[in-house]
């Protein structure tokens, strides 16, 4: 049953961040993300026990899956996809008068 429950959970959560990841990309005003944020955060959260219980219950799939040479190949490409960009992003701070601005706002929309 707990299997049946972690599958729904990523499912939903699944449907849930990619929406709102996509509206926030699509529709690029700070305002808009700082809407979405609460969504997306509370989701994230989800998605992210759900793939720990997705993986603690098909862990020697995805074991079987890392057998093969292309897909360890895209795995690794990704993990050092992933790196960089969060190099490349936490590099790139915003100045602490904006940043302050914007930490108050969002604590404002997600305190309504």
């Amino acid at each position: 049953m707990l299997r049946k429950f972690a599958a729904i959970a990523l499912f939903v959560s699944f449907l849930a961040m990619s929406s709102s990841g996509l509206m926030m990309f699509v529709i690029e005003k700070p305002s808009f993300t700082i809407q979405m944020h609460p969504v997306h955060k509370l989701f994230g959260l989800i998605m992210i026990i759900s793939v720990v219980a997705h993986l603690s219950f098909n862990y020697k799939g995805l074991l079987n899956h890392m057998k093969n040479r292309a897909a360890a190949w895209v795995g690794s490409v990704l993990v050092v996809l992933l790196v960089v960009l969060y190099g490349v992003a936490i590099n790139n701070q915003v100045p602490p008068d904006l940043a302050q601005q914007m930490d108050e706002a969002a604590a404002q929309a997600e305190s309504r």
